[in-house]
């Protein structure tokens, strides 16, 4: 499952869950680009529940699409990571750290508050 809500003029929420194959990673990529379209200064949360990595059709998708992500990932600030999975937060930092024009930061998916107040700060 992958779902992208708006949250205000520059935030968004996204959550995921299980596995993406091609066509539910055409959909999050879709729902991504609309969702994000015109923000500036933007923040994202990120909430990553049971996260399983993508099949090989779908980073297909996702790498024919890059383009357009690069683009969209340049409106945004900060993305704060929701996970329980420690491997999930360490390649979320470390992807953070490979893109100097955003900041990534990981959490503990009890810790809400505090990433959202981290977007905000």
């Amino acid at each position: 499952m992958f779902s992208v809500n708006r949250h205000g003029e520059n935030r968004l929420d996204i959550q995921i869950s299980g596995t993406l194959d091609k066509e539910g990673m055409t959909f999050a990529l879709d729902q991504l680009l609309t969702q994000g379209e015109g923000m500036q200064n933007g923040v994202m949360l990120y909430d990553v529940i049971d996260y399983h990595l993508p099949t090989l059709d779908a980073i297909w998708v996702e790498l024919k699409q890059m383009p357009e992500l690069i683009a969209l990932m340049r409106r945004f600030n900060k993305a704060a990571i929701l996970s329980d999975k420690q491997w999930i937060k360490t390649a979320s930092e470390l992807e953070g750290k490979l893109m100097p024009h955003i900041e990534i930061k990981a959490f503990d998916r009890s810790e809400k508050a505090q990433a959202e107040a981290w977007l905000n700060s």
